[in-house]
């Protein structure tokens, strides 16, 4: 089995508070396909972001994730259950699960394992739904500061599950009877210094943090906030891209 990487435990608080949410209209695209809403599965939870959202409709929600500090500071609803448990091997009662969500963590998982413990919980028609955000946009000068931060600074230094989001998940392996999902989008009104939090709780950049003394944050700070220019609040926003699925008891080939 792959092994479990965790990027997320160091700056839970910040992840917590820089991290943006799904929009409305991914839950909706979700629901409008549902046979039902008795009991979601929230894989790789981190603080809980997706699992508040799915309370609101389902009787029980069970969120996982591997990491403690993420889970301390999850949001907290009496019929949401969190455990700390790999996405490949939980203790998720047999054919019990109406939907299946992962929101911008299954290309940490391994693909196999997480996919027969998919089946193994599933209800029959339930779904599957795995969506990440990518690099986001704010204007054409804002932008080429970031893309430079991206690819030309810190891309090296990013696990190769990276790939996937740079491909915008269509090359992860995906062996149910799949819907066509549209292509969603976050937005925020932020100023430049939440974005710069917000850049600080990359995985890759912290990696060259890590590896090289130096934030990459700071080398274009500068840049950044001139490319900001004198407005203090700006529209961010993110691609989001889906793949979900119908859950089958055999997994095609």
């Amino acid at each position: 089995m792959k092994q479990t990487i965790d990027n997320f435990s160091t700056g839970s608080a910040n992840y917590a508070s820089f991290r943006p949410e799904s929009p409305d209209s991914v839950f909706e695209f979700l629901y409008k396909n549902l046979n039902g809403f008795g009991t979601a599965w929230d894989c790789g939870t981190g603080n809980g972001q997706v699992a508040a959202r799915l309370a609101d409709r389902f009787d029980k929600v069970i969120a996982t994730d591997i990491s403690e500090e993420q889970l301390k500071l999850a949001q907290r609803k009496d019929n949401i259950e969190y455990r700390k448990e790999r996405a490949e091997q939980t203790l998720i009662a047999d054919a019990s699960v109406d939907l299946i969500t992962i929101a911008q963590a299954i290309h940490w998982f391994d693909f196999d394992s997480f996919y027969r413990e998919v089946r193994r919980v599933a209800r029959p028609g339930a779904i599957i739904a795995a969506w990440t955000y990518t690099l986001l946009h704010v204007d054409e000068a804002v932008d080429k500061v970031i893309g430079r931060l991206y690819w030309d600074i810190s891309r090296p230094y990013w696990d190769k599950e990276r790939d996937y989001v740079d491909a915008e998940y269509a090359t992860i392996p995906f062996p149910f009877d799949e819907l066509q999902s549209p292509v969603f989008s976050i937005e925020k009104q932020w100023d430049v210094e939440q974005l710069i939090g917000y850049l600080g709780t990359m995985s890759g950049l912290k990696h060259y943090a890590n590896q090289t003394g130096t934030d990459p944050v700071a080398l274009i700070k500068d840049d950044l906030v001139r490319a900001w220019g004198p407005e203090r609040l700006k529209t961010i926003t993110w691609p989001v891209c889906m793949r979900a699925g119908f859950v089958k008891s055999k997994i095609k080939n």
